[in-house]
């Protein structure tokens, strides 16, 4: 781990604000997940998002937008979210989205196979549109046609177009995740 939390106490106020927000979003929407160490600093993204806040804030913003505005099923969301975390091996992306897909009852084989950076078979039709357009992007390709065609029909164009967002919003965790070596809660890696 290249950056460590940052106890509440120690951030300056306009910073701790933000951290407090956070805390009570996460402990509302993602109570399953351990966020947070014994001091109450949180853990995962947010460490570099709160220590570099003329970076992290405005991404925390767009981020915020993301789950104010989400009208894609969870379990479509899980999927794509599943995907670029085993994709781009982001250790603590995969920790908390795991028990995410979990609390949504997406199958533990499935999780699995996400998070291995597979593509899983029993999806629904949304939630394969869903990996096959997170894998794209997340490779560096553009969205086929086809593919593209047939999320349009199944999630509808503001359905697709939160997709995209999504895949990027979630490219830029795992990226932070990944270049300040942040891993899941009790990993040694």
């Amino acid at each position: 781990m290249r950056i460590k939390p940052i106890p509440p106490n120690d951030l300056p106020p306009d910073v701790r604000y933000v951290h407090d927000e956070i805390a009570k979003l996460v402990g509302h929407s993602q109570g399953q997940v351990n966020m947070m160490d014994s001091d109450g600093a949180l853990l995962g993204p947010f460490p570099p998002l709160l220590q570099y806040p003329q970076f992290g804030v405005p991404a925390l913003t767009f981020l915020r937008a993301l789950d104010q505005h989400a009208t894609l099923p969870k379990t479509v969301r899980e999927v794509a979210i599943l995907t670029v975390g085993g994709k781009l091996g982001a250790r603590f992306e995969l920790y908390a989205h795991e028990i995410m897909a979990e609390a949504f009852g997406i199958p533990s084989r499935v999780i699995s196979t996400l998070a291995a950076g597979g593509s899983p078979h029993g999806l629904a039709a949304e939630e394969c549109v869903a990996h096959d357009i997170a894998r794209s992007l997340v490779s560096g390709r553009i969205v086929p046609t086809a593919t593209y065609q047939l999320a349009v029909h199944l999630l509808g164009q503001a359905g697709v177009a939160e997709l995209f967002f999504l895949v990027g919003g979630y490219s830029l965790i795992a990226t932070l995740l990944n270049g300040f070596d942040i891993a899941a809660p009790g990993d040694t890696e």
